[in-house]
């Protein structure tokens, strides 16, 4: 295994613009080139937008989903790919032959579709079908695995992906300033992301406080740590709908170190080298191999307890 160079991006997707999506794509994946990565990744659903699809209903969903492989979006991904020699990861909404509805993340090179994964826990719009499987694939002697979002907040889901093999964790999310019960969450006003210009000083500090990155600091690095993997995470920045969202995409070492991080207050792509020999010098290869999995195997297969549903609200707090 050699080192590989690979990319993370963030930008403001219009919802339900396809064609405008996938010139930022474009765009961004051709300055992921120029830096020297073999891939570039982006946020859930960054085809499509997503905060918007709340509102949508099922003949809505199934006009704007796509098969994969065969669907223009995967086809204008692959142009992408061919054009500047980088594999291109990107989300957007599946529909299968029997009209099933998915939330989709795919790898696509110039060849075509190396990979595809269904969130395994949807929940922005009812009619979407949970997907049932894990998905490791091979890149340039790499194992990689993705998980969208909330996927990775049920960390069984990390580790489940790393034991499988993967040695980085690709994780696409929309996500942070929308309202939680744990302390100091909420919306961050559109009116200062239109201001930014003027004062970006304002602006920082929501995006940096507890709305956003210091939240995300509490859990994300621990997922790369405590499994002994590097994790791409992807998000979008700016108007989502009618959702503001802070971006700061990252990639994290297996130590759980931070290696590159987008922090405009814009569109932006970042690069960082992947080195194999971390994967075994972090604790996480360590944790990994002293398992014993016969103390807890029962436990962990026990039915869930009844849990509160996951809702996604308005600025409002309605549904």
């Amino acid at each position: 295994m050699r080192k590989i160079r690979i990319s993370t991006a963030q930008f403001e997707n219009r919802s339900g613009d396809k064609a405008y999506n996938l010139s930022v794509i474009d765009r961004l994946a051709g300055e992921a080139a120029k830096q020297g990565s073999q891939a570039v990744a982006f946020h859930e659903c960054s085809v499509t937008g997503y905060t918007f699809a709340r509102k949508l209903d099922r003949e809505q969903m199934a006009e704007l989903a796509e098969l994969i492989p065969g669907g223009e979006s995967v086809n204008g991904l692959r142009s992408v790919a061919e054009r500047h020699n980088i594999a291109v990861l990107a989300g957007l909404f599946e529909k299968d032959e029997q009209g099933n509805l998915y939330k989709a993340y795919v790898c696509v090179d110039k060849d075509g579709l190396i990979a595809k994964y269904r969130k395994l826990h949807p929940f922005i719009n009812p009619h979407l079908t949970p997907g049932n499987e894990y998905v490791v694939f091979d890149f340039y002697g790499w194992k990689c695995g993705i998980l969208i979002c909330y996927d990775n907040n049920v960390v069984e889901n990390v580790r489940a992906t790393a034991l499988l093999g993967a040695d980085i964790i690709f994780m696409p999310h929309v996500t942070m300033c929308t309202p939680s019960p744990r302390p100091g969450a909420g919306f961050v006003d559109p009116a200062l992301w239109d201001n930014r210009e003027n004062d970006p000083t304002s602006l920082r500090l929501e995006f940096d406080g507890m709305k956003g990155r210091d939240w995300l600091m509490k859990w994300l690095p621990s997922r790369a740590y405590d499994n002994g993997v590097y994790v791409v995470f992807a998000n979008p920045i700016g108007m989502d709908d009618d959702q503001l969202k802070n971006g700061c995409s990252m990639i994290i070492d297996p130590f759980g170190d931070i290696l590159t991080e987008c922090r405009e207050l814009g569109d932006q792509v970042v690069s960082a080298t992947l080195t194999p020999e971390k994967l075994t010098q972090a604790g996480g290869f360590r944790y990994r191999n002293a398992r014993r999995p016969e103390l807890y195997r029962d436990i962990l297969s026990q039915p869930n307890e009844a849990v509160q549903e996951v809702v996604w609200l308005d600025r409002d707090g309605k549904r």
